[in-house]
């Protein structure tokens, strides 16, 4: 594994586990409640702000991933889609960057 990879896949395990820390402790202060969860987001406008950056950043990360991966064949890359809506984009991205085929290597053939 090169250097590169090795940060793609450490950025990626942190940004999984420093954000859920976060997560489930409010989860638990809150019952669990996914709805309070969204009400939080949406409690001023600077948190507003920074929920539709995510979103917008989310969703440009969907449509990389979903392009490159229809050119690339590499369907393990689409597995960083569920971890950047489940956990975050501090997730997805590192880990579709580590996901995707090694620089220099040729795309896979299409099959008929």
């Amino acid at each position: 594994m090169t250097p590169t990879r090795f940060l793609w896949l450490a950025l990626a395990i942190w940004g999984t586990i420093h954000p859920m820390y976060y997560f489930i402790g409010w989860f638990m202060a809150n019952e669990w409640s996914i709805l309070a969860m969204v009400d939080a987001w949406h409690a001023n406008d600077a948190t507003s702000g920074l929920v539709w950056d995510l979103t917008v950043a989310a969703v440009t990360l969907t449509v990389w991933i979903v392009i490159e991966t229809i050119r690339t064949r590499n369907w393990v890359g689409l597995l960083a889609i569920p971890a950047t809506y489940c956990i975050g984009v501090s997730c997805g991205l590192p880990l579709y960057l580590f996901l995707r085929p090694q620089p220099g290597a040729a795309p896979r053939p299409a099959t008929a």
